[in-house]
Order: C-alpha cells, then sequence, then structure tokens
C-alpha cells in the first residue's frame, strides 16, 4: 500500500501573494488492495489558532483518496476510534449488501470492520461516509468522508490528465454552520460558510494546461450551480458512474448533495492570470435549497434558512491562479471518451412509483419530515423485494414543496425523463443521484445484479442528510428466486407455483405428482407474519389463491401434503 500524507499546493505567482486567500489542501491517498482507514476525533483550524473539533479518517479531517483498479479483490479495514457506533458507506460502488455499510452494519467504538469485495466499477469518482441511521449527518458534517477514485483500461487508453495533485484534482464542495466558538453546529439551516476540501477561502495554482477536477457536493443540503466567472465553457467529462460517451461543453453545471462530475478546463494560453469557479444560485427557481426561497412558495419557510447571503446569489466557490504549464501538459479536450450503453426501456420487467410528500401540510411543510410512499424508515421492513437480474424503471413524483435528491445504493442508473421530456445531456450517463424538483416525476432504468440474498438489505434515501436522518429512506433486498428456502425443490415429490413473480391477482399452486396430494397452504412475511392460510378440501391437485389484498414484497409460501411441507420464496408485485 502507497500512503501520503496531505498535500498542500503552496506554487503561487504575484497575484496569489497579494490575496488573502488559503491554499487549498489536497487529501493523500491510499492505493493497492488492502486498505486501512482509521476513524478518529480530532480537532481541526478552519479559522486561524482557532480549533475546531472534528472527526476524521486517518487524521483530523475528511480522509485520504483511496484509488482502486477495477477488477482488484481489496480488503479494507475500517478501525472506529470514536466514541460512538457509526458506519462507513461506499457511495456509488456496486458491492454486495453486507459490504455496502448502511445503517445495519454498523461499528462500535473500538471494533473493526473488515468488508472485502472485487471492484466491479467502472473508471470514475465515487466517495465513502458514515450512514448511521439518525447520525448521518452529524458524522459526516463533523468531517469523515473521503473521495475514491476507480481505475481501468478503456479509461487509461484515453489522453485525459491523470496525475493526482498535479493536472488532477478532487474537490469536495461543502457548506457549514459555525457557531461563536467556531464549532460545527448539526443540524442547520445557517450553513453560511463554503469550505473546499475543508477549507475556507480557497486558492488553487493550477498550470496552464487542460485541468481535471473531480467534483463532489458534499454538503448536507445544499445545491450548487457550478460554473466560470467568465462564462466560459468547461467540458464535463463524467458523472456519478463513470466517464460519458463524449466531453459535453457547458457554463453551468447544477449539483446536487452526493453528486459527483469529472470536467477539464482549458487554461491554456492564461498564465498569470486568474479564474474563479462560482455558484450562480441566482439562476435557480425556487423550490431548490439554494434558490433565494426554499419552498416553491414565497410562504413556505425554513427555520435557519434566511438571512444566509449564500441562498439566490452567485457566489465565489474556489479561485485558480494559473502558473506555467507542466513539462508534460495535456493540451486538448478528447473527441470521444468511453463506450456508454443506456438500458432500453423496453428490457424493463417493472415499473416501481415512488411518491415523496411531507408530513405536515401546508406552509410550515419544510421543517418537519418527508415521506417516501407514505411511510418513513424502519429497520425492521423491507420495502422491496426484487428479483435478481430484474430490470426496473423507478417512477418519481415529488408532491413536497421542496427538491429532493434521491439516491439508490448497489445501482447505476440511466435518466429517462424529467415529466417526459429528456433530461438535461449532463444527466444523460451513468447516475446513483439525481435531483427531482417540486411537482415533478422523473424516470430511471436500472438492473440490479450479481448480489442477492445477503442477511442486510440496501437503501434508497434522500440525500439531503437532515431529510434523511428523518426517516426519508427506505430498504430493499435482492432475492435470487432459483434459490430456495429448504432444500426439497418442486417435482415428484413436491409442489410447483407461477407465476413468481406474481403480477397478476392470482398465485396457481399444484402438485408435482398425484402422490403429493395439496392439504392446505400459509403465506407468511419476511418477519414470520402469517398474512393468509387456507385448506384443501378435496385435496385437489391444482387451486389459485388470490393474493390481491397482499402488499408488493418477497413472502414464504408454505404447501402441505399432510405433514410434509414445501416452502418457496414468492414475490408479489
Amino acid at each position: 500500500m502507497k500512503t501520503k500524507l496531505f498535500l498542500t499546493i503552496t506554487i503561487f505567482t504575484t497575484a496569489v501573494l497579494l490575496s488573502a486567500q488559503n491554499p487549498i489542501i489536497i487529501p493523500g491517498t491510499l492505493s493497492g488492495t488492502a486498505f486501512e482507514l482509521n476513524l478518529q476525533n480530532g480537532t481541526f483550524q478552519f479559522y486561524d489558532g482557532i480549533n475546531t473539533t472534528t472527526m476524521g479518517v486517518n487524521g483530523d479531517m475528511l480522509g485520504p483518496t483511496l484509488i482502486m483498479q477495477k477488477g482488484d479483490d481489496v480488503d479494507i479495514t475500517v478501525n472506529n476510534n470514536l466514541d460512538e457506533t457509526t458506519t462507513i458507506h461506499w457511495h456509488g460502488m456496486h458491492v454486495s449488501a453486507e459490504n455496502d455499510g448502511g445503517p445495519h452494519t454498523t461499528i462500535a467504538p473500538g471494533a473493526s470492520w473488515n468488508p472485502q469485495f472485487t471492484v466491479l466499477d467502472k473508471a470514475g469518482t465515487y466517495w465513502y461516509h458514515p450512514h448511521l441511521h439518525e447520525k448521518t449527518n452529524e458524522h459526516v458534517s463533523k468531517g469523515i468522508a473521503g473521495f475514491i477514485i476507480v481505475q481501468d483500461e478503456e479509461a487509461a487508453a484515453l489522453d485525459l490528465p491523470r496525475t493526482y495533485g498535479v493536472d488532477d484534482f478532487p474537490l469536495v464542495i461543502q457548506t457549514k454552520d459555525f457557531d461563536a466558538q467556531k464549532e460545527i453546529i448539526v443540524p442547520s439551516n445557517s450553513d453560511d460558510v463554503l469550505l473546499v476540501n475543508a477549507t475556507i477561502d480557497p486558492y488553487l495554482a493550477v498550470p496552464a494546461q487542460v485541468i481535471r477536477f473531480r467534483l463532489l457536493n458534499g454538503s448536507s443540503m445544499r445545491v450548487f450551480n457550478f460554473g466560470l466567472s467568465d462564462n466560459s465553457a468547461f467540458y464535463m467529462i463524467g458523472s456519478d458512474g463513470g466517464l460519458l460517451s463524449e466531453p459535453l461543453s457547458l457554463t453551468r453545471l447544477q449539483m446536487s448533495p452526493g453528486e459527483r462530475a469529472e470536467i477539464l478546463i482549458d487554461f491554456g494560453g492564461k498564465e498569470g492570470q486568474q479564474l474563479k469557479m462560482m455558484s450562480y444560485a441566482a439562476e435557480f427557481n425556487n423550490g431548490i435549497y439554494g434558490a433565494t426561497y426554499p419552498g416553491m412558495g414565497q410562504m413556505m419557510t425554513l427555520d435557519g434558512y434566511n438571512p444566509n447571503a449564500m441562498n439566490g446569489t452567485n457566489f465565489e466557490v474556489i479561485t485558480f491562479n494559473i502558473v506555467a504549464p507542466n513539462s508534460d501538459p495535456v493540451t486538448t479536450i478528447p473527441t470521444a471518451l468511453v463506450d456508454v450503453t443506456p438500458i432500453p426501456e423496453s428490457e424493463s420487467d417493472i415499473t416501481r412509483n415512488l411518491n415523496f410528500t411531507p408530513e405536515v401540510s401546508g406552509p410550515d411543510q419544510l421543517n418537519g419530515n418527508f415521506f417516501i410512499n407514505g411511510t418513513t424508515f424502519d429497520m425492521d421492513v423491507i420495502n422491496y423485494s426484487i428479483p435478481l437480474n430484474n430490470t426496473e424503471i423507478w417512477s418519481i413524483t415529488n408532491q413536497s414543496g421542496i427538491a429532493h435528491p434521491f439516491h439508490i445504493h448497489d445501482v447505476q442508473f440511466y435518466v429517462l425523463d424529467r415529466n417526459g421530456n429528456p433530461p438535461p445531456a449532463s444527466e444523460q450517463g451513468r447516475k446513483d443521484v439525481v435531483l427531482i424538483k417540486p411537482q415533478e416525476t422523473v424516470r430511471f432504468i436500472t438492473k440490479f445484479e450479481d448480489f442477492a440474498n445477503d442477511p442486510v438489505p440496501y437503501m434508497f434515501h434522500c440525500h439531503m442528510l437532515i431529510h434523511e436522518d428523518g426517516g426519508m429512506m427506505l430498504q430493499f433486498e435482492v432475492v435470487d428466486l432459483t434459490i430456495g428456502i429448504e432444500d426439497n425443490e418442486p417435482g415428484a415429490d413436491g409442489f410447483v407455483l407461477f407465476p413468481n413473480p406474481v403480477t397478476d391477482d392470482y398465485l396457481t399452486l399444484k402438485s408435482g405428482s398425484e402422490e403429493a396430494s395439496l392439504t392446505s397452504y400459509e403465506l407468511y412475511s419476511l418477519t414470520g407474519k402469517m398474512m393468509m392460510q387456507g385448506t384443501v378440501a378435496d385435496k385437489t391437485a391444482e387451486i389459485k389463491i388470490n393474493v390481491s389484498g397482499i402488499s408488493e414484497g418477497l413472502y414464504f409460501l408454505k404447501a402441505f401434503s399432510g405433514q410434509t411441507a414445501f416452502t418457496q420464496k414468492i414475490v408479489i408485485q
């Protein structure tokens, strides 16, 4: 394993000497196949001479960038040296549920967790952060977060900047609220301090050539609208789940909490100049956290949101001070990148409908919690059971007054449309977070591959961390329907049932032979609750069971021939 300390970029020109800004911190890296992460308490000086209580990974604030190779088998040890329980989630990565690091996979104080998995993801920018229910916002805001960079052969063949900390820079953009003693306030809607890589008022010296930036919106709530101060174009080359098929020329890029993007900026010929990255929040419509009004109308208020100079105004994110080019610079923008093949809508097996609603209706709804499909998070409830290899469309309608960034674990998806219209070009790559605006319906398509039947579920939730901690999160499991609960399989001594999944009102159950006469059946939920039962008086070889009154999900059906039982998983859709 290669280990580096934090790198501070200190190259500067005369223009920087005259500036009151702070040189940005660049996180160090860990690479190889074995990683050790130590979660720890610490202090960090956001403000000169003032220590702020923080949490970090292998240090006092944030964590190292993990560099992984697609196809490698990685072994990660996470040591919890905090005085409280937490978790670590590999956001955007396609791993099994037991390795995913959701709220079920807790790490007690003094304990360690050892996830091991094969890196299946495409080259791209991912990240890791805690995911403990009701504590995610606090642990992330206090500083536990880090980048993951996945590399693969397809990306390595491209002429792109890739020297970390030289022409390839990770930038995590966050906003925080500090009290009079400069301690971080969590939760808070008064997030009026912007940081990039834990640096307030940051600058970065960049060579006069093509530079790559890996952007992460690591904020608890705030949406950004990135652009350059001279309104010149930059080039988006990657979204949440990896590189795009070709560079996309943009002057604005909207990013909500949890989203990542890779961009190229051509600083060629600008040596000695300054260029600023801005957030053009004045261009936001109402109903977005970051706009003048976070709700759809002026009557919808959010406690602590105003006054805040960042809301509804344009503000600086980071200053780039342009210095001499390197000895072997990248000077051109490529015309093509990698193969991106969206999933055809015609391949979908099912459409799932989700609705976002406020717990409290009316103008004060922004200060309450929010529901998905009328319910809130329950650690003991599996909300969806999804057959392995299912291709699905998820249609999500936001009936609340504020935009929510929706994130799903396990998979990357392709956005199909927004209110029936094609998504913007910046959302046509692989995604795991999508912002859904008030009164908007967004549809995406995805496929659930590789991992099933784990002892813990995956999550889907709003990535505004106050909303997530408040219960705007549900869970799903992926099940392999070809694997029975018991060893006995349908056949000469058992029963057969169809269709499975059940997409109509009736499930047909019949014996596999004349000797195995059907006498009764029982239907159980995952928690063992009997949902229905029936007896067969005439011991017919085939019956139809009406399941129209049973909610969607995974169940166990037991069919009896006397005292002999056959048990099978079924999915009701």
